[in-house]
């Protein structure tokens, strides 16, 4: 394998979805979820989170791409083994939505790639879709 070459499993990025029911309003179609996202670096060096990228499709089909740097704030470096964490949250208009999308990474050699977030659920618990 080349040294700076990237396997997809280098980094590997696990999500957990909660419904926040006191935050919404579906009588006005406003359906708050929370989702806090593990990052975990399976390389052999450390890498830095430099951006993001999110497609957020709800359940009319209404698609809405967010871009920024960073996540809540950091660009946070992640060692070999370790896992980064954190909470963000999305509104959707509709109570089941799905988010996908990637991070921009920056490996220790200054190579960049993008690091794929799988497809997720946002849906409120105990409902028929």
């Amino acid at each position: 394998m080349i040294e700076n070459e990237r396997k997809p499993d280098d980094i590997d990025i696990s999500v957990q979805t909660q419904y926040l029911q006191d935050q919404s309003d579906p009588e006005n179609n406003r359906y708050v979820f929370a989702y806090t996202v593990g990052i975990e670096n399976r390389g052999a060096k450390p890498v830095k989170l430099l951006s993001r990228h999110w497609i957020i499709t709800d359940d009319n089909d209404r698609v809405e791409e967010v871009r920024g740097t960073g996540v809540v704030g950091q660009q946070p470096m992640i060692g070999p083994g370790q896992v980064f964490h954190y909470t963000s949250g999305a509104v959707l208009t509709t109570g089941f939505g799905t988010m996908q999308g990637s991070y921009e990474m920056l490996s220790e050699d200054g190579e960049k790639f993008a690091a794929p977030i799988p497809a997720f659920l946002l849906s409120r618990p105990l409902t028929v879709h």
